[in-house]
């Protein structure tokens, strides 16, 4: 085989190879986007990483808001330069059989609520991964769920 057919197809490989890359790889390169861009108050690239029609779902019972609503909140906030930081410490990925969906859970560290976690699905919009849905929860250790039920239902 001549060097110049042998430097040809290597290309075409190496150029197929980066043309599909690891949705895993992917979904976490998004969700690290996402994180650095609320950390840094980044009101245009956190909400370009939702799909149009996403939820976020807070901490909060009530807190179950659509982008629109999310972004309401969100910008005085971000307008001011403070967004939050959430630092992953742990994350999996699960992307559909289709390649078009994917699900994750991860453990995020924050300064004022220790450990969280979100969980979540992507969705693959015009070939690009979009945040369908976003939950943060802040896990409660089964040695204190008495407790924090108890005091839940004696709020107002």
């Amino acid at each position: 085989m001549s060097l110049a057919r042998t430097l040809l197809l290597t290309g075409l490989f190496i150029g197929l190879h980066s043309a599909h890359a690891n949705p895993v790889e992917e979904v976490s390169t998004v969700l690290d986007h996402f994180h650095r861009a609320a950390a840094e108050a980044r009101f245009d690239d956190y909400f370009g990483l939702f799909a149009p029609d996403a939820v976020f779902i807070g901490t909060d019972a009530s807190e179950r808001w659509t982008v629109a609503e999310f972004q309401a909140y969100a910008k005085p906030h971000f307008d001011r330069g403070r967004g939050w930081t959430y630092t992953k410490t742990a994350r999996q990925v699960n992307v559909s059989a289709d390649g078009q969906h994917a699900s994750f859970d991860e453990l995020l560290d924050n300064a004022s609520l220790g450990v969280c976690r979100g969980t979540g699905v992507l969705r693959r919009v015009a070939g690009n991964w979009k945040i369908e849905q976003y939950h943060l929860t802040i896990p409660v250790p089964n040695a204190l769920a008495d407790e924090v039920v108890k005091r839940i239902r004696s709020a107002p």
